[in-house]
């Protein structure tokens, strides 16, 4: 799911069929969501990941008029805290079911023990300070090579690079931090260059 986060609801009481593959399929350091049973417990154990146990995806006999809403919101809050990482949730049938009705109510159910759920996501951020500090960095390596290379060939090197890497999708927020040191690598070389010129003595 290109461009889309995965949420994996699985039903506890499901057809077991789907259950060996899905630690296969998990990306890397999921967030787990379990409810309080033992037959949650089970299913995870067989993850071998540590999971968080939530009392709002226990068994209701009675549930309230907003659970579903309540249980949407549970699992996107867990899954915004990185929109990266996939997201399991294992709980009884019932509340598999209301969950996927309200999270992909789009969606048809796969029938199995797994449902894969995808929620749209954005690209990555771009990381503004390890962009800035790599553009110091270049800035003042580029003033003090500048007799042996040209003044903005690292700039400009290092831009062309992130042009190069802004296509690519799963690389995007590196290309653009490429582009953001750059830019920043510039205005220090300049910075720099300007101030050698009006004192030349201290340069």
């Amino acid at each position: 799911m290109s461009g889309r986060q995965r949420i994996f609801v699985v039903s506890t009481m499901g057809e077991k069929s789907g259950l060996p593959r899905l630690s296969d399929d998990l990306g890397r350091h999921p967030v787990v969501l379990t409810a309080p049973t033992a037959e949650a417990e089970r299913v995870v154990r067989g993850l071998r990941v540590e999971p968080q146990v939530d009392m709002l995806l226990a068994p209701a006999r009675f549930p309230r008029a907003d659970r579903g809403h309540r249980l949407d919101e549970l699992v996107r809050r867990h899954a915004l805290r990185d929109r990266f990482r996939d997201v399991v949730v294992v709980t009884d049938p019932a509340t598999a079911t209301l969950l996927l009705r309200v999270l992909a109510p789009d969606q048809l159910p796969t029938g199995g023990a797994v449902t894969v759920v995808g929620l749209p996501r954005g690209d990555r951020p771009v990381a503004v300070r390890r962009a800035a500090i790599a553009g110091i960095v270049l800035g003042i390596a580029a003033a003090l090579a500048q007799p042996m290379v040209p003044i903005l060939a690292v700039s400009a090197v290092t831009a062309l690079g992130g042009v190069a890497l802004v296509v690519v999708r799963p690389v995007r927020h590196l290309g653009r931090e490429m582009l953001l040191a750059a830019a920043i690598c510039v205005v220090v070389v300049l910075v720099l260059v300007a101030g050698s010129a009006r004192f030349p003595a201290g340069w």
